[in-house]
């Protein structure tokens, strides 16, 4: 198998009715890495909205229990790109997300916008620091992949193309970004715990996650701007990556988000079902996605 036969089976394929498929290829055989770091990045960046930021540190999820809630977040979420929107543990997997929010007040603003983070923010990290930029037929699908979560998730006023997505992200952190000091705590337990997960280097890793962070992020949370040395290094070094991953023969098989090794919380495997299970006192929790029963599609 070649470097570039699996963008030569993408390009066979019909992005707005195999986007599933498409999707799964790019995710799981030619980005699987880029992609992790990249959803980490669209999450960590919705806690620059207020009403997001501030809701995510009342339920003190993401600071008292960020790894469980960074696991179930990501294997929720993934659990639906390895089965389908159809198989049995995609559909729980969505279920499990409406059930989780639908006592939330979240507007559907809040998490379109949200689901916009999820189509631009890969886009362009691969663009920037992949081996190789995604093809139209890969952005066509993955945009026809998240208007099909949104769906399912009962997200009204969807974008259609990729571009739209885009516009929407943009508008939308500019007339909303700025300033909460429950969602700086978020921000901190975030950069902690992906620092903490790699021992002795933490302070390295921390000081390299804030160089990949844009100024209007940085303005949101009150950090000091790192120095464009650091910015650079790091920029470039994720560059030479790219490089060198480039050379490396396809993946032949998929790796998905539950083979990652910073998913620590189940050590002994895990049921879908049994995912995003928080007290009931809760009044909210991780990712704010839509609340609900989901309806038909999601049942």
């Amino acid at each position: 198998m070649r470097r570039y036969d699996w963008l030569k089976e993408i390009r066979r394929l019909d992005p707005e009715q195999d986007f599933l498929r498409i999707y799964r290829i790019t995710a799981t055989h030619e980005f699987p890495w880029d992609m992790t770091r990249a959803l980490e990045l669209a999450l960590y960046r919705t806690y620059a909205v207020p009403s997001i930021g501030r809701l995510l540190a009342e339920t003190a999820e993401l600071t008292g229990r960020t790894q469980k809630r960074y696991d179930d977040t990501a294997l929720l979420l993934d659990a639906v790109v390895e089965h389908g929107f159809d198989g049995e543990d995609g559909r729980t997997a969505i279920r499990r997300i409406n059930q989780m929010h639908r006592s939330y007040d979240i507007s559907n603003d809040d998490m379109r916008y949200v689901l916009c983070t999820f189509v631009v923010v890969p886009k362009r990290w691969i663009d920037q620091y992949g081996w190789r930029r995604l093809s139209t037929h890969e952005t066509r699908a993955v945009a026809a992949y998240y208007r099909t979560l949104g769906r399912h998730m009962g997200i009204t006023g969807l974008p259609e193309t990729y571009e739209d997505f885009a516009r929407c992200l943009d508008a939308y952190e500019a007339a909303h970004f700025g300033w909460d000091e429950g969602a700086r705590r978020v921000s901190d337990a975030t950069l902690d715990l992906m620092a903490g997960w790699y021992g002795p280097l933490a302070p390295v890793v921390r000081g390299a996650s804030m160089a990949l962070l844009d100024d209007s992020l940085i303005a949101a949370f009150g950090y000091d701007p790192p120095r464009p040395a650091v910015r650079s290094a790091v920029r470039g070094a994720l560059k030479m990556r790219a490089r060198a991953v480039r050379l490396l023969p396809p993946r032949r098989t998929p790796h998905y988000a539950r083979q990652n090794p910073e998913i620590k919380g189940y050590p002994n495997g895990f049921r879908v079902a049994d995912l995003g299970t928080f007290p009931a006192t809760r009044r909210a929790g991780g990712c704010p996605v839509p609340h609900g029963d989901g309806g038909p599609a999601a049942t």
